[in-house]
């Protein structure tokens, strides 16, 4: 069932510019007599001329509008110099409204390009469906027909002009929540390499769980690619790496691990490297993005590891892969754990907290309830040093050292870090990153 309705009004031709107020009471006619629910949210998008002034469109329309008292109520005009701001925006009042589905009615030829817009902007948790709108020249009125049954594609060219109009929109947005802050460690030497733990600010992301430097997408999340790219492209301004030479590890929650410049596997949750000016990077919302330096043989790596990964050896099998690809001593290489979930708060089953009790006691608390507090890091030094790991190689500061401020309890501290374990399925992502310097 609809739950909104965005008219797309923006590519009229000038001379019918001035008399969007009748199109729309037409346009709102035939929803109320349509099979919408009733009273829906409608969103109309128009053109904002250089120059021209924004306040009192919405009160211009609203003599036009007195017959459709429910729907004035609900319906918002958002004018903008871009197809990308003003469907951004209507993006935003989505969001706040916490709407999915959503009935297009827009001019024919202005489908192909409106479903690329869609396409970059939007994830899949949004359901779009489309009706044509058709500006009738001779007597400069709106009629509704049934969809085009074919698909046409978008030249590329102009696929290339809609991503590149995204792009600089979203360029020019204020960060939110601050500046964008890095945590880095003084065990890593930063002569040899650049690395850094990411926190949740200072990027554009709004979605309050999401919000704002949030550095993942998927399926089932409201961020779009196009919000987490900029948001990247952020944090390596700030912290002086390339976006384009950026490789993030493809998470299994398992132990396989990629090494750069080998044919990389299907998932992967570590990742390895030589090769100067690469960053690679580990996401932690709650599991830990660990990152490992060896500054003799100037190799690096970064791993994923959650409760599974953990119990897996997700860290020692990326300990691993420094030593047989590039040479490394064991006990050359420095390892440290970023922002994650501790034992604090993070709990598991009884039956998987036997695992973690099998590694040390001292991993679980409350051993005997139904949800044990289980301690990841602690179980993660513990198969570090059993691999041969000197202890003084691995930062924990939860334990360690308070002053570095890098172990923080991801669901302690909301202001500073996502966590899924505290915010749910529409949760943010932060990372660790490193790469080797010039």
């Amino acid at each position: 069932m609809v739950e909104a309705v965005l008219i797309d009004l923006f590519s009229l031709p000038a001379n019918l510019q001035n008399n969007i107020p009748g199109f729309l009471c037409d346009m709102l006619e035939t929803i109320e007599k349509g099979s919408f629910i009733p009273a829906p949210f409608v969103y109309v998008m128009c053109c904002q001329r250089q120059g021209s002034e924004r306040n009192g469109e919405q009160e211009s329309l609203l003599p036009a509008l007195n017959d459709f008292q429910s729907l004035k109520r609900r319906l918002e005009v958002v004018r903008a110099l871009t197809t990308a701001a003003a469907l951004y925006t209507i993006k935003q009042r989505l969001d706040e409204k916490d709407l999915s589905i959503v009935k297009v009615i827009l001019p024919t030829l202005r489908k192909d390009l409106m479903k690329v817009y869609i396409a970059h902007l939007f994830t899949p948790v949004y359901q779009f469906e489309f009706e044509d709108l058709q500006v009738a020249s001779d007597s400069e009125s709106l009629q509704t027909a049934e969809p085009r049954s074919e698909e046409q594609m978008l030249p590329m060219q102009d696929v290339a002009l809609i991503q590149s109009e995204i792009q600089v929109y979203l360029e020019s947005l204020p960060s939110l929540k601050g500046e964008l802050t890095i945590l880095r460690s003084s065990l890593i030497p930063d002569d040899i390499f650049l690395h850094g733990f990411t926190t949740r600010t200072g990027g554009i992301s709004y979605i309050p769980t999401l919000s704002s430097c949030n550095l993942f997408s998927s399926s089932k999340r409201r961020d779009p690619q196009v919000v987490v790219k900029e948001n990247l492209r952020r944090l390596a301004n700030a912290a002086g790496f390339n976006p384009e030479t950026f490789h993030r590890v493809k998470v299994d929650h398992a132990n396989a691990v990629c090494v750069m410049g080998k044919a990389e596997p299907d998932s992967y949750d570590g990742i390895v490297t030589n090769q100067k000016g690469v960053t690679i990077a580990a996401p932690g919302a709650d599991c830990i993005p660990v990152l490992f330096a060896d500054p003799v043989r100037k190799a690096c790596g970064a791993a994923h590891s959650g409760w599974k990964g953990t119990l897996l050896g997700v860290s020692m099998a990326t300990v691993n892969a420094m030593v047989s690809e590039y040479g490394c001593n064991v006990k050359d290489i420095l390892v440290v754990l970023g922002p994650s979930v501790g034992p604090c708060c993070y709990k598991l089953p009884h039956e998987s907290a036997k695992e973690f009790h099998r590694i040390d006691p001292k991993c679980v608390r409350l051993f005997d309830s139904a949800s044990p507090y289980i301690d990841i890091r602690r179980a993660t030094r513990i198969l570090l040093e059993s691999g041969g790991i000197l202890p003084e190689n691995i930062q924990d500061d939860s334990v360690t050292d308070q002053n570095q401020n890098i172990t923080f309890c991801t669901a302690c501290h909301p202001d500073k870090f996502y966590s899924h374990f505290r915010d749910g399925t529409n949760f943010g992502t932060q990372i660790g990153f490193i790469c080797i310097k010039d």
